[in-house]
């Protein structure tokens, strides 16, 4: 138990040093020491401060817990965001895209298979261990997928406030770009342009 909350400690002080590094190439510089939200005057240590990471419990399906500014305010002007990646046994975070920021994800526990493909068409993947940390290059599109069967933790720093997520899968085949265009786009046909945004769209509750 010990030796487990040590590891953690560790990684996140490596996390968080990443973090500071990656900084440099993200959001605009502000004028100001912080920037405080319309509806706050002053800022107290509160204000400084996130909880919401408190009770991660082990999901079922793949999920994302955020820190950028959207949910800790503190961050606006800071060039800095956080993310914790949890990943059931077999479970993917499907290939997508940070238009605002690199990624340098950490391994916190079990394995990872990653990888980012490059603007010439060239993957560059690796199968990562626990304490392994991989960078994926701003606008890049790439993945991170779990191909055992133990659960899988990681932590991502983000050199941006707020880095944003385009899903690939969702952006071409749950959005309005027609069917005709799909279909041209990727060399096949309509019937499999339906079959493909079928297998996105969530069932009717």
């Amino acid at each position: 138990m010990a030796s487990s909350t040590i590891m953690y400690a560790l990684c996140m002080a490596m996390a968080w040093t990443c973090t500071l590094m990656v900084a440099k190439a993200g959001d605009p510089d502000i004028l100001t020491d912080f920037i405080l939200p319309k509806n706050l005057t002053s800022a107290n240590p509160n204000f400084f401060t996130f909880t919401g990471m408190r009770n991660l419990e082990f999901t079922r399906t793949f999920k994302v817990t955020k820190a950028s500014k959207a949910e800790f305010p503190a961050l606006e002007g800071q060039s800095v965001s956080y993310a914790v990646l949890q990943y059931p046994a077999g479970s993917i975070n499907p290939v997508h895209t940070h238009p605002r920021s690199s990624e340098l994800l950490l391994v916190f526990r079990g394995s990872l298979e990653v990888g980012f493909v490059d603007t010439t068409g060239k993957l560059y993947s690796k199968t990562l261990q626990r304490g392994d940390m991989f960078v994926f290059p701003k606008g890049l599109v790439h993945y991170q997928y779990n191909a055992n069967d133990q659960h899988a933790v990681a932590v991502s720093a983000f050199g941006s406030a707020s880095a944003g997520t385009v899903s690939v899968p969702s952006t071409l085949f749950a959005s309005r770009i027609s069917d005709d265009v799909l279909a041209k786009s990727f060399k096949t046909n309509v019937a499999t342009v339906k079959k493909l945004k079928a297998g996105l769209t969530p069932p009717k509750a």
